[in-house]
């Protein structure tokens, strides 16, 4: 979907929308938040570090936005034609070839392109 098919005032799609990528970096960021001032203080008894709390919080929230907005350009729809079929390739006017017909049957005794290997 590009700026050209949008219509106004009609919700985006939550991958095209930038609500997606902002609250999975939000929850990163308040994650990594509560890590960094759990461990970076280094116990109970010293002062929380929030200097380095927000720093990391900052870095996640970064990093993860990046990624996020990353991932999401480079989605790319399948081909119309890939969704049809049962998606095994095989095929039913060789009976002998999935290994179904028995040893020195004359499905085996075909010659087949690859050889026979």
């Amino acid at each position: 979907m590009t700026v050209a098919d949008q219509t106004p005032r009609e919700p985006r799609k939550m991958r095209t929308s930038v609500k997606g990528p902002l609250m999975f970096s939000a929850f990163f960021a308040v994650l990594a938040f509560v890590a960094v001032l759990i461990f970076a203080s280094g116990g109970s008894a010293r002062t929380p570090r929030f200097d380095l709390a927000f720093t990391g919080a900052g870095i996640a929230f970064i990093v993860s936005l990046v990624v996020a907005a990353m991932l999401s350009m480079s989605h790319k729809e399948n081909a119309e034609h890939l969704g049809k079929g049962s998606g095994v390739n095989l095929s039913s006017k060789r009976p002998g070839h999935g290994g179904s017909a028995a040893p020195g049957s004359a499905a085996d005794e075909t010659e087949t392109p690859d050889g026979g290997h």
